[in-house]
């Protein structure tokens, strides 16, 4: 009883459109920050290292430098304060989680992009 009530909720928090972005994309994430009674979109650019749980809970973590300073930030993916999550670039991974990109410095910490080849119908 109570396990299909939560199965409910947790339906309705649900987001219907899901952005389409995987682990080693580079992607923009513009997020709500609510500060007071004002209300402003932040935009965070970074490589997406990872994807943890599944469902409601679902996270995905953005790791950028900023100013020399590796910065990483974790997303629950079905939150409303995710306005919209742009696909900058595609990478071409073949693992799931990138926690060695850590340990990179320079050039060594960049990713394969993904080269996406148009049919010629288009």
């Amino acid at each position: 009883m109570s396990m299909d009530l939560i199965r409910t909720i947790e339906e309705s928090q649900k987001k219907a459109e899901v952005p389409e972005f995987k682990v080693g994309d580079t992607v923009k994430v513009h997020f709500r920050i609510v500060e007071g009674k004002t209300e402003r979109i932040q935009v965070y650019e970074g490589l997406v290292i990872c994807f943890h749980n599944s469902g409601i809970g679902k996270t995905f973590t953005v790791r950028k430098n900023s100013y020399g300073v590796g910065v990483e930030r974790v997303f629950p993916l079905h939150s409303p304060r995710i306005a919209s999550v742009e696909l900058v670039r595609p990478g071409k991974v073949r693992r799931a989680k990138l926690y060695y990109i850590r340990e990179k410095i320079g050039k060594a910490a960049k990713i394969k992009t993904l080269i996406v080849k148009k049919t010629s119908a288009e």
